[in-house]
């Protein structure tokens, strides 16, 4: 199999792993995203239609979903009253735990059968489509000790 095949198959395979995960979740792979992204911190909803590659409207909408099930909330922005920053409610930050650390688990099975070598020489050439074509930070290293 070419490169290009493998790259877009396995993109796929991901996708589906990543769908089936949110689904036993009760979310949608958009409310998935966006729990993983503010894991690591909250947004304010400008830079968070960036990371995420949403137009100002489709993330509204998200947004507005997720906060009506309890999983965000918009907190004004200190610096810009005009502005919000979207945050994880304590049921967000535990719900996008779970989900998080159960799906790099599904994930971490596709590969269940390398040799540790040939991990790392995967995520190192992935790593390096990675970095080389700037893709933001939406998805955190895994630590899968939980």
């Amino acid at each position: 199999m070419g490169t290009v095949a493998a790259l877009v198959r396995s993109t796929f395979l991901v996708n589906a792993v990543y769908a089936d995960s949110a689904r036993e979740y009760g979310l949608t792979q958009q409310q998935g995203q966006l729990l993983c992204v503010l894991m690591a911190q909250p947004y304010g909803m400008s830079e968070l239609g960036a990371v995420l590659g949403l137009a100002k409207s489709s993330l509204s909408g998200l947004v507005d979903r997720s906060e009506r099930n309890g999983l965000v909330q918009r907190r004004p922005d200190p610096q810009d009253h005009r502005a919000v920053t979207v945050v994880l409610t304590r049921q967000g930050a535990k719900l996008a735990d779970e989900f998080y650390t159960g799906t790099c688990r599904r994930v971490e099975e596709l590969i269940s059968g390398f040799a540790p070598a040939e991990r790392d020489m995967l995520a190192a050439l992935l790593g390096r489509v990675v970095t080389d074509n700037k893709v933001p930070a939406v998805f955190m290293e895994p630590d899968l000790t939980h």
